[in-house]
């Protein structure tokens, strides 16, 4: 267990106005929990939690799309020095849905741009959807009608928790991992938390303390992990360590409501 009752809450409002990072450098960890336990339970007293009526942690639901051939996990796997991922992110306690695209420059900064969603289209590209996605690809560089060819490919579902640091920074901590796909596949990594530092670009104060730990980034990506331990016909080689790793202890199953 977690335990974030000891930090002050922040609001929805005020997290977003002191650190939106839109823009910014991601770093991600893929930590056993009572790793992050202890990580947490030694933090800066001024870190703050996002608090919506009480509530500290929320469920998250991602659909990804991609190319009948994976071409947006193709270009993340094979390190792509530009690359995009196209999603829809339901807050499943909040209520509210966005279409995202994200995208990764050659010098390695996280643009993500977003347009507000019915929860109903999360798992389709509604044609104003797919004009907002063609029209961002052709400004990052990619070919605008591969949004014309993308369907959905992979569902991750979770619960996060999000802190903002001392430093105007902020952090995610994500458990209850879930992913499936179309087919029914689904599987599940109990017994862990993918932990994120947002950042404009320098270390923030949560990296230190991980590096200080032993602890670096992992590269992990839910949407790149999570395709690949699913479909082990792709090449997988940026996630070879994870896969053989943590990964190896994750639970498969079959489930065709996982999707739903």
């Amino acid at each position: 267990m977690i335990a974030l009752n000891a930090f002050a809450p922040v609001t929805l409002e005020s997290l977003v106005a002191q650190a939106a990072l839109l823009t910014r450098v991601d770093r991600k960890y893929l930590l056993p929990l009572d790793t992050v336990a202890d990580v947490v339970s030694h933090a800066d007293p001024r870190v703050r939690v996002l608090d919506i009526d009480g509530s500290r942690d929320f469920a998250y639901d991602s659909v990804y799309f991609d190319t009948p051939d994976f071409l947006a996990y193709r270009l993340t796997a094979l390190r792509r020095r530009r690359r995009f991922k196209l999603r829809t992110r339901t807050y499943l306690d909040t209520g509210g849905s966005y279409l995202e695209l994200k995208t990764k420059s050659g010098r390695g900064t996280t643009v993500k741009e977003r347009m507000p969603y019915a929860p109903i289209d999360r798992a389709r590209i509604t044609p104003s959807g797919g004009a907002y996605a063609a029209d961002l690809l052709a400004q990052r560089g990619h070919e605008p009608s591969l949004v014309a060819e993308m369907r959905p490919s992979l569902v991750s579902r979770y619960r996060r928790s999000t802190l903002l640091l001392p430093d105007g920074s902020r952090a995610t901590i994500d458990t209850d991992l879930r992913w499936s796909d179309p087919d029914g596949r689904a599987l599940s990594l109990p017994g862990y938390a993918i932990v994120e530092s947002k950042s404009p670009g320098r270390p923030n104060d949560l990296d230190r303390a991980l590096w200080r730990t032993g602890h670096r980034p992992s590269g992990i990506s839910k949407f790149g992990t999570g395709t690949a331990a699913l479909h082990p016909e792709l090449p997988v080689s940026k996630w070879a360590r994870t896969l053989r790793g943590p990964f190896s202890e994750s639970i498969l199953t079959t489930d065709p409501q996982e999707q739903r």
